[in-house]
């Protein structure tokens, strides 16, 4: 059966459920992890000023992902599982702060820039989908829109070299080329992996649809970057 020219999922022929998630995906995929935005920021060649307007989107855009991943906390089955993502939002609400904070003092950013700013489209319409995600889902869906905006990050970080300097450029690079980081995109991908196949057909239709909605939109969000 197919269904808007995409084959429905087939556990029998072994492919991963994420891997046909991010197969249905293309070429928004392939446009988001190859994006000129990633290959400027590496080479050092992005404009600072564009870049300050991206973290402050950014920025904006965490807030609502921490949301998105205390929803998950709740809707997680187990203890295993919550310890899991908790620890993530330890490093993003840690480590991850941290960088925007000195990020945006290096760039000129003030707080009244970055704490409540316009949002762009993309960023508004990336913090819907979380919302709509979460609520009106369950721990299939949250994964569902959590695993493509991390995995996107993972994909392009580990496709570059970070440059030297300015640190803002590199650091943004390493924290998403990094061990612990592409160990909880692992781990999301044997979450959904496990959890996929075991959803109707229709559900699946609809963890997938919110899979390249993500996808799509990370690409806008990078597009806006040179707008």
């Amino acid at each position: 059966m197919t269904v808007s020219g995409f084959t429905d999922f087939d556990e029998s022929d072994e492919t991963r459920f994420t891997e046909w998630l991010r197969a249905r995906s293309e070429p928004a995929w392939t446009e988001a992890t190859t994006h000129p935005f990633t290959r400027d920021l590496a080479d050092g060649s992005l404009d600072p000023d564009a870049y300050a307007d991206y973290l402050v989107q950014d920025y904006a855009f965490v807030d609502t992902l921490v949301s998105l991943v205390g929803y998950g906390v709740g809707q997680a089955p187990t203890m295993r599982q919550k310890r899991r993502l908790v620890e993530f939002l330890d490093t993003v609400t840690d480590e991850e702060d941290d960088y925007f904070e000195r990020s945006f003092e290096a760039l000129g950013v003030v707080p009244d820039r970055y704490e409540n700013p316009p949002l762009a489209e993309p960023t508004a319409a990336l913090r819907d989908l979380l919302c709509r995600a979460a609520t009106t889902g369950d721990y299939a869906e949250t994964l569902a829109v959590l695993l493509p905006v991390e995995w996107v990050y993972l994909t392009w970080a580990e496709s570059v070299d970070a440059p030297d300097e300015p640190f803002y450029y590199r650091e943004w690079v390493t924290l998403h080329d990094d061990p612990a980081f592409a160990a909880f995109v692992s781990w999301l991908r044997d979450e959904l992996d496990a959890l996929g196949p075991t959803l109707a057909p229709r559900r699946q239709r609809r963890v997938a649809s919110l899979f390249t909605r993500a996808v799509h939109l990370e690409v806008a969000f990078f597009d806006a970057t040179y707008r």
